[in-house]
């Protein structure tokens, strides 16, 4: 399998299936220099990690992260980047590969089963493999230290929909979205019961549903991104749609773009203290012609429904007889949920990659 690599100059490959002994990835191309504690790692891990509520797998996975190379460690236990590889390692300490037995020659509808099959000419069924979710860990840990590598940069991200609900935006709070009480990584206080009586029923109907996240970098100098085969907002786009079970994203206003006019659309533009311009607006997204604003770079991407789930689906196996298929184990009702620290580890990725690249060729941030 080709392809496990993304990024030009902070380059991150992730390594390793779901039931596998571990997973990982390699950053390469992280300048020397770059100071942080295996805690900031962790704490990043630990937002992704399943089993943190009843809304999510069950699956129990400490997600224990190790630094295996480019660092050197200080006295006081701090970590700085040598300017080779960095390897990160996490076992997997929960596996129940027996769950996935009655599927193992099963393609599961809306699942990569049948197409890793009719590619490779054969499949890991023992939780998907290389096509779980749990791949992501991973790139969660990447995207720990790629929010280190550009001074100044914030990447944050929330839930914003599951399925048919959605939060108010009037209330939004960012101190609110990692809130101990709060599951779902949603802005809104009030929307945490409604999202539980709505996923409760899901989850016991046997079924999952899908989520709609956004994720928000401040601090992005102007200028990253290059016109028209390098533009950061393809790029970003790139990025959060290679996640698992992404299957739309847009930047800024996005498609309401279409429905409304040029007067509307438009960030105008006034004169500020310091002599650059202030946008009035962003619906841009901090993205124009590909080349960043120096706003807050905006997307938000849809996750489709969990597609393992109790409920017959019509199907056929590798041998081509009909057949009815139910998935048992455990299994994320929305996996939308934990796509929110995911989403942040790629857009921190992304804009780390095109940080380097535009002091490469530039010379200047």
């Amino acid at each position: 399998m080709s392809h496990n690599t993304f990024g030009h100059l902070f380059r991150v490959t992730t390594w390793g299936e779901s039931h596998g002994p571990a997973l990982g990835c390699v950053v390469d191309g992280c300048p020397p220099g770059i100071r942080f504690r295996l805690a900031d790692i962790q704490a990043e891990l630990d937002r992704r990690r399943p089993g943190r509520s009843r809304f999510v797998t069950q699956r129990r996975e400490p997600d224990s992260v190790r630094v295996l190379s480019g660092v050197v460690e200080e006295a006081d236990g701090t970590l700085v980047t040598t300017g080779t590889p960095v390897s990160m390692l996490i076992e997997n300490v929960d596996q129940r590969s027996k769950d996935y037995g009655d599927i193992a020659t099963r393609y599961r509808p809306g699942h990569a089963d049948y197409t890793y099959a009719v590619k490779y000419g054969l499949r890991d069924h023992r939780g998907g493999g290389r096509a779980s979710a749990r791949e992501t860990a991973a790139r969660v840990a990447a995207g720990a230290l790629a929010r280190r590598v550009v001074p100044g940069l914030v990447v944050r991200g929330a839930l914003v929909a599951i399925g048919e609900r959605s939060i108010d935006r009037a209330r939004w709070d960012w101190d609110f979205v990692d809130d101990p009480e709060n599951p779902f990584f949603t802005p809104d206080r009030q929307s945490v019961a409604v999202f539980a009586d709505y996923l409760d029923a899901v989850r016991k109907a046997g079924s999952s549903v899908g989520a709609l996240v956004e994720v928000v970098a401040e601090g992005v100098p102007a200028g990253l991104g290059a016109p028209v085969y390098g533009k950061l907002d393809q790029d970003v786009a790139a990025a959060l749609m290679s996640i698992n079970a992404v299957k739309g994203v847009e930047i800024g206003n996005g498609f309401e773009a279409a429905r409304i006019t040029g007067e509307e659309n438009a960030d105008e533009m006034r004169s500020g203290a310091d002599g650059a311009p202030v946008f009035l607006s962003n619906k841009a997204g901090g993205v124009l012609g590909g080349i960043s604003t120096g706003q807050p770079v905006v997307a938000r991407f849809a996750v489709k429904p969990t597609s393992s789930i109790l409920t017959p689906r019509r199907s056929v196996d590798a041998d081509g007889n009909e057949v009815e298929v139910v998935t048992r184990g455990r299994h994320d009702p929305c996996v939308g949920i934990r796509a929110v620290p995911i989403g942040e580890a790629m857009l921190a990725c992304t804009i780390a990659d095109h940080y380097l690249r535009h002091r490469g060729q530039t010379g200047r941030i």
